[in-house]
C-alpha cells in the first residue's frame, strides 16, 4: 500500500516529528521506500490502537518491539516521579498487584514509579521518548531487555532516534491516550507527570491519585490533583473496583 509506505518514509526522514510529517503529507513531498529495523503500525492499519484517534495529533506511525496484541487489551496508565520514595514504591506495587490480572499496565520506562509499575505487571506496555533501539535511561537495561522479549515497547520515533527533551511530553500524550484510566502514585508540584494528567483530562478520562501525608513534598502534586477533583485511592479494595 503506497500511502502506508509513504507515511513510514516521512516518519523515518523526520524522526517521527508529527508537525513535519503532516507538512510533508500536505505538500505531497517526494519519498522513497525505506527499510525499518523493527516492526511498524501506521495510522492506516487495522492494528492501530483505536484509542489514539482521540488525540488531535495521533502518531502517524508506531515503531514497536514485542507483542502488539497488548494494544487491544484493556489498559491502565500508572505514572509518577522518577525519584520514587518508599511510600510511592509501596503504593505502586500494591496498585499494580490489584490491577494486573485485569489490565495491561502502561507507563514510560523511566526510573522510579514507571520502573516499579512495569516490573510488577503481568502484561505491560512501555512508551518511549526515543527510538526502540535505545535503552533510556541506561540503568533500565534489565527492564528494557525483559520488555522487548516478553511485553511491548513502542515509540512514534524511528529506532535510532535519540532521547531528546522535547520528546517526553509528546510521549506522555500516548501513555494517556492508550489507557482507559490514569493513576498517579507519586508527583511533586513540578512533576512532568502533570502533563500526562492534562492530556487525560482533555480526553475526558478518569484520573486517580494516591493521597500523601500532610506537608509531603514528594506527594504534593498528588494531593493538589485530588483537591482539583481527581479520585483518591485510599484502600486496595477501591483499586480492585476500577
Amino acid at each position: 500500500m503506497a500511502l502506508r509506505e509513504q507515511l513510514i518514509a516521512y516518519a523515518m526522514k523526520y524522526q517521527g516529528e508529527y508537525g513535519k510529517i503532516q507538512k510533508a503529507i500536505e505538500r505531497e513531498e517526494r519519498w522513497e521506500k525505506c527499510e525499518v529495523d523493527c516492526d511498524v503500525i501506521t495510522i492506516l492499519d487495522d492494528a492501530y490502537p483505536r484509542q489514539l484517534h482521540r488525540l488531535t495529533d495521533p502518531p502517524f506511525v508506531l515503531f514497536y518491539i514485542g507483542d502488539p496484541h497488548l494494544l487491544k487489551e484493556r489498559s491502565a496508565a500508572i505514572v509518577g516521579s522518577r525519584k520514587a520514595c518508599d511510600y510511592g514504591v509501596k503504593c505502586t506495587e500494591m496498585i499494580v498487584s490489584a490491577l494486573k490480572e485485569r489490565y495491561v499496565i502502561v507507563s514510560g520506562m523511566a526510573m522510579g514509579i514507571d520502573r516499579i509499575a512495569h516490573l510488577h505487571a503481568t502484561h505491560t506496555i512501555a512508551v518511549l521518548g526515543c527510538g526502540t533501539a535505545y535503552c533510556y535511561p541506561l540503568v533500565n537495561r534489565d527492564l528494557y531487555a525483559h520488555l522487548k522479549k516478553q511485553q511491548l515497547v513502542i515509540s512514534e520515533y524511528p529506532p535510532f532516534t535519540k532521547p531528546l527533551a522535547h520528546h517526553f511530553p509528546r510521549r506522555n500524550r500516548i501513555i494517556a491516550a492508550l489507557s482507559d484510566c490514569l493513576i498517579v502514585t507519586q508527583a511533586t508540584m513540578k512533576s512532568g507527570t502533570m502533563h500526562t494528567v492534562n492530556v487525560a483530562l482533555d480526553l475526558g478520562m478518569s484520573v486517580y491519585c494516591v493521597p500523601y501525608p500532610f506537608a509531603s513534598e514528594a506527594g504534593a502534586g498528588c494531593n493538589w490533583l485530588i483537591l482539583q477533583g481527581a479520585t483518591p485511592l485510599i484502600t486496595p479494595e477501591e483499586v480492585k473496583k476500577l
